[in-house]
């Protein structure tokens, strides 16, 4: 699609949104704005880390405090680079809220750079039992929340099972792309 006719198309469905919605999206949007130039910032940051430490050999990948912390800011990226495409679908309308299933995953996710960067050698068994609590609850919740959606699916909602092929490989559901995805 051209520039000029995505850019006719979106004053179109601009012009139908009541006032709440503009507003929704144009937070959506500036929050998009802000988290991808934050996404660049950190990149950069981090591939100059890496490659200066490995050039000039202050940083040896081998060591495990360079690894945990080298993973642990490609985790953060990874963390930022999923919130913002949630955020891209409020802004192009394919959904009009961030879905409280994408926000579980980010959790996990964020979870999951916390066991990453974790020093086992300096954290107590209790922060351990309440990391595990934590991430032990997100993904019950999460299973809930998909056992609910398959209920749903199977009952003639509107909501398509895991195995329709309506989820990408993080397991996030995006309305739209996916359908676009699954006709071609």
């Amino acid at each position: 699609m051209q520039w000029p006719e995505r850019w006719h198309r979106g004053k179109a469905e601009w012009d139908i949104l009541n006032c709440y919605q503009r507003f929704e999206s144009a937070i959506a949007l500036v929050l998009t704005i802000v988290i991808a130039l934050i996404i660049l910032i950190a990149l950069y940051r981090l591939s100059i880390g890496v490659v200066t430490g490995l050039l000039f050999g202050a940083a040896d990948p081998l060591e495990h405090a360079v690894f945990q912390s080298i993973f642990g800011e490609i985790m953060t990226l990874l963390i930022a680079l999923e919130f913002n495409h949630t955020l891209r679908y409020v802004v192009t309308k394919h959904q009009s809220i961030i879905q409280t299933k994408i926000v579980l995953l980010i959790a996990l996710l964020a979870v999951a750079r916390k066991f990453i960067i974790l020093d086992m050698r300096e954290t107590s068994a209790d922060y351990l039992l309440a990391l595990a609590a934590i991430t032990l609850a997100l993904g019950v919740t999460y299973r809930l929340m998909r056992s609910d959606a398959d209920t749903t699916d199977r009952s003639g909602g509107n909501r398509r099972p895991a195995a329709s092929g309506g989820e990408r490989e993080s397991g996030v559901h995006h309305p739209g792309k996916d359908e676009i995805d699954a006709k071609q």
